[in-house]
């Protein structure tokens, strides 16, 4: 018998959210460095800096506009990143990955600030890793989770709707591929407890995802934004915890994931978002599997909320998917599937859906 253990991350929720920085983190160190992307510093650092109480934050830094191993050796020699108790991540999923890998580098306790609600990379114990020219590269997984996730909803709320909008793909996703790739199998405790709260990452997106992202447009906080945001960035995140905790086997990803990282080779991100993409992806993953009333129930959802429903959608042609079905069939997402995934089938499967 193994024995194991996992950390899970604390996270405050709500507009008041940053009141609490200083109770949190003063345990962990006395002095801060402040990492982000540069709008979500603009937007979000003087409130922190404002809640800081004793904790000095000795600078602000770019994150360097890409999660890669390249811009984490920058940071890593940075003097104010040496010198720091903590590390204070701030922004989107590509500027809380960079901090936690970096984190994990230095090994030093990072704190997250999460100012779109795209994604759960406030919560997780993962970074997804790209090449400086934006092209995936690979996860790169750590044993300890950020100490703590502060989660501003007001901020969020400000935030362009279409974050959240594609946060929703993201979340949705995270149900039907975990529960494919587990399968016929008797996961340990863990990875039980991960696919049973798997089901919160979709029916709080179907029930109020819609509302959620009419109140965003609005900038207008609810009880529904508020739960879309937490099925968004902590329950994806604690199912994406426990179900890649010790990565063998992995089943925090699938085919939808697979369909977005093979995309990333035609600069997909330039012009649409991750949850975006994978929201399609979604759709692909769901008639391969033969699961034709979810498919129905997706297509339904992304029709109303205006995520895509086919390629054209995407802007993608049939020749540039055609190219791509290779490439999906081998990406490290599917290895852990019941089934393999044909790329003839895949490619019947795409053109039925358009």
């Amino acid at each position: 018998m193994n024995n194991y253990s996992m950390t899970l991350p604390d996270y405050t929720i709500g507009e008041a959210a940053y009141d609490s920085i200083e109770a949190f983190c003063l345990c962990r160190g006395k002095t801060a460095v402040m990492i982000g992307g540069k709008t979500a510093m603009e937007k979000a650092a003087e409130k922190i800096a404002a809640h800081c109480g004793t904790i000095e934050l000795l600078d602000r830094i770019w994150y360097g506009g890409e999660c890669s191993y390249e811009n984490v050796a920058n940071l890593q020699a940075h003097p104010s990143v040496q010198q720091a108790d903590m590390i204070f991540a701030v922004g989107g999923g590509k500027a809380l990955d960079t901090c936690k890998c970096l984190a994990d580098r230095v090994h030093k306790p990072v704190f997250t600030f999460p100012t779109i609600a795209s994604n759960c990379a406030c919560c997780t114990c993962v970074s997804i890793m790209y090449q400086p020219d934006g092209t995936f590269l690979e996860p790169y997984f750590f044993d300890y989770a950020p100490v703590h996730a502060f989660i501003d909803t007001a901020i969020l709320c400000a935030a362009p709707e279409k974050y959240l909008w594609a946060g929703l793909g993201d979340t949705y996703a995270k149900y039907y591929e975990a529960t494919i790739s587990a399968r016929g199998e008797q996961p340990e405790h863990f990875k039980s407890l991960g696919l049973a709260m798997a089901t919160m990452c979709t029916e709080p997106i179907f029930q109020h995802g819609a509302k959620a992202y009419e109140d965003n447009k609005m900038h207008r906080t609810s009880e529904a934004f508020k739960e879309v945001v937490l099925a968004i960035t902590v329950s994806t995140g604690l199912v994406s915890i426990m179900l890649t905790r010790d990565h063998t086997p992995d089943y925090n990803s699938g085919l939808a994931h697979a369909v977005f990282y093979a995309l990333t080779a035609l600069g997909i991100e330039e012009n649409h978002l991750h949850g975006e993409v994978v929201a399609f992806g979604v759709l692909i993953c769901l008639l391969y599997d033969g699961q034709i009333a979810e498919y129905t129930r997706v297509r339904s959802f992304n029709a109303q909320v205006h995520l895509p429903v086919c390629l054209s959608d995407l802007g993608i042609s049939s020749e540039q998917m055609q190219a791509l079905v290779p490439k999906i069939a081998e990406m490290s997402d599917v290895r852990h599937y019941p089934y393999n995934v044909e790329p003839e089938k895949l490619w019947e499967i795409i053109k039925k859906i358009g």
